[in-house]
């Protein structure tokens, strides 16, 4: 008797932990998706003063989403967040009163993330860079220099529509940069929830960046033969305690970026892998200073 009662105590137990576990993931699928949708987006610009502009554009048989601020002709910003994120994650550089002085600035939700289809995976670093290039390339008619920042993951992808459009780009902030293969830390449980049976449990928000996790590796030595080709301006700055990114991504890229006219490395003392925020003076007073840079070493 006492038996059949503890088997059903446990039972229960069981159930009730599984359905709470579900409504969870419910939650956090709800709730944890790292994006702004277009009215919360100008809720935000408005409070701010600054007025926002938000676009749409098919590529690949994706909608992609994008959003600018600025009228200054002079200079073209093009932010590239990470792994997860979305066009928000910058959302006070596109309202920073010094940056709109000098240029005009674009922000853009990658494949994957924010509201370019979520949760749908594009774990290509070229493809992505097809899919973003269109901002700067066709669907505006943008004033040179042309300057991405990019952030993690974004960075590669960066680099690569600087590799691939070698006229179009004039230089490149990267931030915790993710470049060197293998150079990054992979957790154990990364490659079990890609399986069907775990992944539809993971927030939608999370799922691209587990799998372009998976794939980065041979992502990245696929670019290894390009680094030659970027001929422009670049400041490197990572946080002198990223335990995601390892600092050894600082010695790949001096040893790859053998062809630029400048390379500018900066460790950030006492810093993770997180910089956008907590760092945004900094990061502005190097954009600022990259502005100033391109035209110093203009694209020829």
């Amino acid at each position: 008797m006492m038996l059949r009662k503890i088997i059903r105590f446990t039972l229960r137990l069981v159930l009730i932990t599984v359905v709470l576990f579900l409504v969870f993931l419910l939650i956090a699928d709800r709730y944890v998706q790292f994006r702004m949708d277009d009215d919360e987006l100008q809720q935000y610009f408005t409070a701010k003063h600054v007025p926002l502009h938000i676009g749409h554009y098919k590529t690949f048989g994706r909608t992609m989403r994008y959003a600018w601020t600025g009228t200054d002709t002079s200079a073209t910003l093009l932010f590239i967040h990470g792994a997860p994120g979305s066009l928000s994650y910058y959302r006070d550089y596109l309202a920073d009163s010094q940056l709109l002085t000098k240029a005009t600035m674009f922000s853009v939700d990658r494949p994957g993330y924010g509201y370019s289809g979520l949760a749908e995976t594009v774990p290509y670093i070229e493809q992505q860079a097809r899919m973003i290039s269109p901002i700067i390339d066709s669907l505006h008619k943008l004033h040179h220099p042309v300057i991405i920042v990019a952030a993690s993951y974004g960075t590669a992808i960066a680099c690569r529509i600087a590799m691939d459009n070698p006229k179009l780009v004039d230089g490149l902030v990267l931030i915790g940069p993710a470049l060197a293969p293998g150079e990054e830390k992979t957790l154990w449980f990364t490659p079990a929830i890609e399986h069907p049976i775990l992944n539809w449990g993971v927030p939608r928000v999370l799922r691209p960046a587990n799998t372009e996790k998976l794939h980065h590796k041979e992502e990245l030595e696929m670019l290894l033969p390009l680094w030659p080709k970027i001929h422009v301006p670049v400041i490197y700055m990572q946080g002198a305690n990223d335990g995601l990114i390892y600092t050894t991504n600082l010695d790949f890229a001096k040893k790859q970026l053998v062809n630029v006219p400048y390379l500018e490395t900066n460790l950030v003392p006492g810093r993770g892998h997180l910089l956008v925020r907590p760092e945004r003076k900094l990061i502005t007073q190097k954009i600022i200073k990259m502005l100033g840079l391109v035209r110093q070493y203009p694209v020829k």
